[in-house]
């Protein structure tokens, strides 16, 4: 048989093999994200419906414009701090010590707790006159605020506690993959450690690391339990004010909002991965062997 036909043969096997999935994502995915964007620009009562009011409204209401401000500062920070402590704790789990075994099942608990019992969980220790403040007392100590506070940190730390595990996770597994054989050459060229994970296995996991950033920052970014229990009264994050206009029934400013936080999150994803390959090229380009480091 002819070269190109088996080619054209093998391209429409994989297209058939792929169509189911590919159809359960655009029902599921496509469809609904279709459909939210018609409905923003008040497509779905027809094309005489078209306005670019409720998109205006999000950048000129201060309200909605300090919740997109607030909405990424929540994305962003906690997943900074999480990256680093997840990092660490990947590193500390690639090696055997004693409780490993515990460590790494224990850690992956807040996985499985929903983002309002974790933010209940820290409400009820770092409260005014909760858990934490009648432990200080006793010794004379006054803990800072850290619930409803203007900067947010029992928001940040119960993103933290909650996100963490799940990069921690991802991360390890793209540290697993790199193999052992390519560390061991890199020292014996004469690289120390941090010099081989910083120049040759962090460049080599940063995919996963990429993909761990990523679902993090949508996940926080998006949230609405934490920073409504958590957050402070004024300004709220974009997720709250999308539940209560949901509530008074403006849906049209709803899939607005909701088109919104998707166009940071891919943004997000476009300037992570051109930052990440930059960083790959130019600690790839750097000399793994150097005795003098």
């Amino acid at each position: 048989m002819p070269e190109f036909p088996r080619q054209v043969k093998g391209a429409w096997l994989a297209i058939l093999c792929l169509s189911p999935g590919l159809l359960f994502l655009g029902a599921l995915f496509a469809a609904p994200l279709g459909w939210s964007l018609a409905g923003s620009f008040g497509l779905d009562q027809g094309y005489a419906g078209f306005t670019l009011e409720h998109y205006a409204q999000i950048f000129t209401r201060p309200a909605l414009l300090r919740g997109l401000l607030v909405s990424l500062y929540y994305g962003c920070v906690p997943v900074a701090i999480s990256l680093v402590l997840a990092i660490g704790l990947a590193l500390l789990l690639r090696h055997p010590f004693r409780g490993r075994a515990w460590f790494n099942g224990l850690y992956k608990i807040p996985m499985a707790v929903p983002g309002i019992i974790a933010a209940l969980l820290v409400l009820t220790l770092a409260e005014r006159g909760g858990f934490l403040d009648r432990l200080a007392a006793p010794i004379g100590l006054s803990l800072p605020r850290l619930v409803r506070d203007p900067l947010g940190l029992g928001v940040i730390m119960a993103s933290v506690w909650k996100q963490l595990p799940f990069m921690t996770l991802v991360i390890t597994g793209a540290f697993a993959a790199i193999p052992q054989d390519v560390g061991n050459a890199a020292r014996s060229l004469g690289a120390d450690r941090w010099n081989t994970l910083i120049r040759i296995e962090l460049p080599m996991a940063l995919p996963g690391i990429s993909a761990a950033v990523l679902l993090s920052f949508i996940g926080t970014m998006g949230a609405f339990a934490i920073p409504d229990l958590l957050g402070p009264p004024s300004p709220r994050p974009l997720a709250v004010h999308m539940f209560a206009e949901f509530g008074n029934g403006n849906l049209p400013l709803v899939n607005s909002i909701g088109m919104v936080l998707s166009l940071f999150s891919v943004a997000v994803l476009l300037a992570y991965y051109a930052l990440s390959q930059r960083a790959s090229r130019l600690l790839g380009s750097s000399p793994v062997g150097d005795r003098n480091a």
